[in-house]
């Protein structure tokens, strides 16, 4: 049985957008302001307009010249509109989105040099957006009023928006004054005023009867005494949610004084103060008890949200018996969860939480996706706070260790991949950072099994071990580059093998073992990766040989004469530049080639250190004109190759898999040696045994089966090559008579599986 992602397939609508995204290019013409413009465009149902813009967002696609294609407000009609981090202007914004009806508008954190100003003086143009807009947010942007006045700007107030229902101004320069303007609005229900620059909440009383929401987390700049904001808060009757949280790790004891202090006054007073409260948010303020807490919640039963991260009262028994009210704090892993998914947007606190769930998960032993898509979502909220990505990681790493990889989501798995990456580019000297990214990645099923880029992570991964020398370390690591390495493209590992740094820093991590004759998972690891690395890549077997690579080869070959497992790698390498015709001149070394054939010839030898043996000789062998040692050395190698092949026992185990026959070629020559064609025969029958479906439609595809007939039906073909392949053709046979569809593709890649 399969696992199925949670989230299910994309619909249909989303591939569609998707497509549109890709195909903009081909869908628009140029403005000559440089701007798109639909060549042809159907009436889009409002909702999918909506939809539109925001995949374009989203997709990081969505700019000056992109958001032209909304100056089509017939067929491109706007309501709910998102243009969140996208790099816009003002010019851009006031022609592609201030014509449209809006009712919804966020634009938070735009970048491009779009103001606040600029913003609700372009709505306020638009007599309709003047009514029909219901709910803003700029969180994160400047207001700047004075610029757009200075540049011959009204000055046109959010009270000229008569509609907002919601306002969000967190993180801006909002004052006093913009304060009074905006409670005139008549239907004023949810506002955020969090870290601005606002000295009095007074104005507040001129939407005491509307006001449902209030979040003012981090208020640092207000200079009211705390009676006073208790008595602001009493007159708020409508006012259902309040958030007077603080940041807690940038204030100190004195800053947040009186803060704490209205807190303590709005728990501990009358309970005719906001007595429909339905949540209060007061995570990170100090001295709080649990006796006020036991009585503010008695005496509210609507009150179903309670903020209390970093107050140090999360874990009061009292909860256990509230089952409908949910609260964020450290107590257990529910209130941290609760946590992460109401702060995403708050550094300080996602920070907090995302401690207390390292503790909480460090001996976990069941899948938990749900509690691994808040920590990704959380990574990626916040992109350069090394803080966040120093616990996120390491909660991954908690989250994904062991088996419980196998149970998460393929998409869960591949978004968490891929954002492990993005926090290793953004943090390349950060010790911990890169180690707990590389705990989490050294996993087989993930490399094996996962989609994400791993050209990207074999260069970030090689990148990190040039500096860095520790063993366990070193040793992950390896392992995950020879997997990736052998996951490259055909086209990824070209330019992979090109980078001369990378076969250094594999080189020095196998001379370093050599030099010491340890026999580990490190050195087997950087033999198989510099093996897939070479094979078929002529650069990098070029490489191979400058960096000195041969006389280490070479040395490790006589060194490790005891150990199979090193020798195949070895040989496997070497295999690899043999079928180079441009470098077989540097194999041509008699102590070289003469301790190969020893190999070859011995019985006691494992089969496996034979085959490899016997293709870097029958590659060389197999072009007289290039030998360039004693003929009767190569007499003796064409000799010994028939005699020993036909001694070998077949092989159960996979051991070797290939990216393509094309080097088999040139040794099935009917003008080649026996022993020549005998190798390539052998070997070929080998893995079409293990593996006839990998294989099949690759050596049709290739046309390998043609010259295996013209091999088989040649005369001067010896009997023991004939009967062989015969057998190869009668597998691709019977597998072409039984294969569906899905089993009829070529093997891409040739990696070693030892």
């Amino acid at each position: 049985m399969l696992l199925q992602d949670a989230e299910g397939p994309p619909t249909l609508c989303d591939l569609c957008l998707a497509q549109v995204c890709r195909s903009l290019s081909s869908l628009c013409s140029m403005r000559a302001d440089g701007s798109m413009s639909l060549i042809w465009a159907p009436v889009f149902p409002q909702e999918t307009a909506d939809q539109l813009l925001n995949h374009m967002a989203a997709k990081e696609i969505l700019n000056d010249t992109t958001v032209g294609i909304f100056r089509n407000c017939k067929e491109l009609r706007l309501r709910r509109a998102s243009i969140r981090s996208c790099p816009l202007s003002a010019e851009a914004f006031h022609l592609a989105l201030c014509p449209h009806r809006l009712l919804e508008l966020d634009a938070s954190w735009v970048s491009g040099g779009l103001t606040g100003a600029d913003i609700v003086s372009g709505l306020a143009s638009n007599p309709e957006c003047r009514s029909s807009l219901q709910r803003l947010s700029l969180n994160g942007l400047r207001l700047d009023w004075e610029s757009l006045e200075a540049n011959g700007g009204i000055h046109v107030g959010f009270s000229s928006l008569r509609g907002l229902r919601m306002l969000n101004l967190a993180n801006t320069d909002l004052n006093d004054a913009a304060l009074e303007d905006i409670c005139t609005l008549p239907h004023l229900e949810t506002l955020d005023i969090s870290c601005s620059a606002i000295s009095k909440l007074t104005a507040l009383l001129e939407c005491k009867n509307t006001l449902r929401s209030l979040i003012a987390h981090r208020q640092r700049h207000l200079d009211m005494s705390p009676a006073r904001l208790v008595f602001v808060f009493s007159q708020l009757h409508a006012l259902k949610h309040l958030d007077f949280s603080e940041d807690h790790f940038s204030v100190d004891d004195s800053d947040g004084r009186d803060g704490d202090e209205t807190v303590r006054q709005l728990l501990e007073g009358s309970p005719q103060v906001l007595p429909s409260l339905v949540s209060l948010d007061i995570s990170g303020r100090k001295r709080i008890s649990e006796a006020a807490i036991r009585s503010f919640v008695e005496s509210r039963s609507g009150l179903v949200f309670l903020g209390l991260l970093a107050t140090g009262v999360s874990s009061c028994d009292f909860f256990s018996t509230q089952k409908n009210l949910k609260v964020t704090g450290e107590a257990d892993e529910n209130q941290v969860c609760e946590a992460l998914r109401r702060y995403r947007d708050r550094e300080c606190f996602v920070r907090e939480a995302l401690v207390h769930l390292y503790s909480l998960t460090t001996d976990t032993d069941k899948p938990q996706p749900d509690v691994l898509k808040l920590v990704v979502s959380g990574m990626q909220r916040h992109p350069t706070s090394l803080h966040i990505h120093l616990v996120a990681t390491a909660c991954v790493f908690n989250l994904t260790t062991q088996d419980l990889a196998e149970a998460m989501p393929i998409s869960l798995l591949s978004s968490t991949v891929t954002q492990l990456l993005n926090t290793m580019k953004n943090f390349p000297n950060h010790q911990q950072v890169q180690k707990n990214c590389l705990l989490a990645l050294c996993s087989d099923y993930i490399l094996q099994e996962v989609p994400f880029d791993k050209y990207l992570a074999a260069m970030l991964v090689i990148n990190w071990l040039s500096s860095h020398e520790d063993p366990t370390l070193q040793r992950m690591a390896v392992a995950v580059i020879s997997i990736l390495v052998a996951k490259l493209s055909t086209e990824e590992m070209a330019q992979f093998s090109k980078d001369i740094f990378i076969m250094k820093q594999l080189l020095a991590i196998v001379q370093q073992k050599a030099m010491v004759g340890v026999v580990d998972s490190t050195l087997k690891f950087a033999l198989s990766a510099l093996w897939n690395l070479t094979d078929e890549m002529p650069v990098a077997a070029r490489n191979f040989i400058e960096c000195r690579g041969l006389e280490l080869y070479e040395e490790v070959l006589e060194s490790y004469y005891t150990e199979p497992s090193i020798q195949q790698k070895v040989l496997g390498l070497l295999n690899n530049i043999a079928e180079v015709e441009e470098l077989q001149v540097d194999l041509m070394e008699e102590d070289l080639l003469e301790h190969i054939l020893s190999l070859l010839q011995d019985s006691q030898v494992d089969v496996g250190v034979r085959y490899f043996a016997g293709g870097i000789l029958a590659h060389l062998a197999s072009r007289p004109d290039a030998w360039t040692l004693e003929n009767e050395l190569r007499s003796t190698v064409l000799k010994q190759l028939h005699d020993s092949i036909m001694t070998w026992t077949h092989l159960e185990r996979e051991m070797v898999s290939y990216r393509s026959f094309h080097p088999f070629c040139p040794l099935l020559q009917t003008c080649q040696p026996a022993g020549v064609q005998l190798w390539a025969v052998w070997a070929i029958h080998l893995v079409c045994t293990q593996n006839t479906s990998h294989y099949s439609s690759m050596l049709e595809k290739e046309g390998l089966t043609e010259l295996l007939k013209a091999l088989a039906a040649h005369p001067s073909t010896h009997s023991d090559i004939k009967g062989l392949s015969d057998s190869i053709l009668s597998m691709v046979e019977q597998h072409q008579i039984h294969a569906g569809p899905e089993d009829r593709t070529a093997c891409r890649h040739r990696e070693c599986l030892l």
